[in-house]
């Protein structure tokens, strides 16, 4: 196989061949096809399917480099990528799981339509992590008299999950990464004319079709369980809300801390706790851990364990996130490194090419690192106008692009954005028959495509 990038690591160059993104290929070929034809071993045996993809990626790639720089390359993935990605989503699961909705409010087409423009709205101010699973529940259980509703989860997850967590860099971990690279911290909100555009026409699809589902429900006899259709709502456990405002200001401080002196050595890299080899696990990541484990913790010794029954509270969703993604985690780290290395050779100067490639890569590998690869790329082009980042000037126009890439594309799979498969996970849960892999890509062709087509004509040309 012809080698076709390297791996750097201080003086030396490594390379790194084709196929060693081969596991990661299986791996997202084994979460689509196998729950289709062997969905009860694929419940039982997700740890060792993850677990043996791992291995083949992890075992070549130690016979080819050594066995130090293996340990290092999964262990700087684990400690700096997978457990900070897997702690603020088990924070907000069990805060938002500890908040339970009441009232007589029916999902209908037009309260679903309201139950998402909220969600959107929010996911900027609390993440697309936080909006989802805030609203996750309420939604599933407004809609629990209806027969068809897995069209209400999947744009649940392309409004709440991924689209409406542009405004800020709270909204999105990309977004983030750019606010810590020097863009001001309400640029995104220059991306608002984009996120209004793909809200309007989105939501008034899913009203379409959701009018229709609704009206083969009624005349099949399904009615909501309630005795007069109104308005009262009832929200129990909401003083969860500042531990969710706790989670919001560790995820805030991991992005600016690092950015202070005081947690700067002389070199200018980031204090921390050493790992092994070159693997640190920064201060500043350390205290959102902190931060958000006790929030987590403080969540369920405050609230009464008869709200996570009415929300019929489970484990399972978050365990089958947490496996799953830390073998995706660590078999996708050779494509990584190949886009690293080849993402200022593509060519792309301008805005739409930026827009689609971060966009479609997003979609599959982590959109954080895919976003920093494209804006890298074009601080480092050499414009003389636009915005001022460390990585050089990026025109607005292009750096609009890359973040509405970065963070609108990564609802085209379930694995394009942390938040989808734990939505998906938590439908399943509750008895809702969500799309398969390829299902849901389907719908994603079919809705979101034509949406960002619309985006590029408008905004990226």
């Amino acid at each position: 196989m012809k080698e076709l990038t390297t791996l750097s690591s201080g003086a030396a160059a490594l390379p790194i061949p084709l196929w060693l993104c081969i596991p990661f290929a299986g791996l997202l070929l084994c979460i689509a096809v196998l729950p289709l034809v062997k969905a009860h071993w694929w419940e039982e045996h997700q740890p060792l399917v993850a677990g043996f993809w791992a291995l083949l990626f992890v075992l070549p790639f130690a016979w080819l480099y050594g066995a130090e720089r293996a340990a290092e390359t999964v262990l700087e993935c684990i400690i700096n990528d997978y457990l900070t990605f897997i702690v603020l989503l088990f924070g907000l699961f069990c805060v938002s799981g500890n908040i339970t909705m009441e009232g007589d409010l029916a999902g209908s087409p037009r309260v679903n339509v309201l139950l998402l423009t909220v969600g959107t709205l929010l996911s900027s101010w609390i993440g697309t992590t936080g909006a989802s699973m805030l609203m996750v529940r309420p939604v599933i259980k407004m809609n629990s008299w209806r027969r068809r509703r897995a069209h209400i989860m999947v744009f649940f997850i392309f409004l709440i999950s991924n689209i409406g967590g542009c405004l800020t860099p709270i909204g999105d971990p990309p977004l983030l990464m750019g606010f810590s690279r020097g863009v001001p911290f309400f640029w995104s909100l220059h991306l608002l004319p984009m996120m209004l555009v793909n809200m309007a026409v989105l939501l008034t699809v899913f009203y379409w079709i959701d009018r229709r589902a609704y009206c083969k429900d009624i005349a099949a006899g399904l009615k909501p369980n309630i005795s007069k259709a109104g308005t009262s709502i009832k929200i129990n456990g909401l003083h969860n809300l500042i531990f969710l405002v706790m989670i919001v200001a560790a995820v805030i401080l991991s992005g600016t801390l690092p950015t202070m002196s005081m947690f700067q050595t002389a070199e200018g890299t980031v204090k921390g706790i050493h790992i092994f080899g070159e693997v640190t696990l920064g201060y500043p990541a350390l205290i959102e851990i902190v931060m958000i484990l006790a929030a987590a913790g403080l969540s369920f010794k405050t609230t009464d364990p008869e709200i996570r029954r009415k929300n019929h509270f489970t484990w399972g969703a978050i365990q089958e996130v947490a496996v799953l993604f830390i073998g995706i985690f660590i078999t996708m780290q050779p494509a990584l490194m190949i886009l690293k290395t080849m993402g200022a050779s593509l060519g792309l100067s301008k805005p739409g090419e930026m827009f689609w490639v971060t966009g479609v890569l997003s979609s599959f590998l982590d959109n954080t690192p895919t976003y920093l690869v494209f804006l890298t790329t074009a601080g480092a082009m050499g414009f003389a106008e636009g915005m001022s980042t460390s990585l050089g000037m990026v025109p607005v126009a292009m750096l609009e692009a890359i973040s509405c890439g970065a963070v609108f594309m990564g609802a085209n799979t379930y694995i394009g954005n942390a938040p989808n498969f734990m939505v998906k996970a938590i439908s399943d849960e509750n008895g809702i028959k969500m799309p398969s892999f390829f299902g849901y890509i389907l719908w994603s062709v079919t809705c979101l495509i034509p949406v960002f087509l619309l985006d590029t004509l408008l905004f990226f040309l």
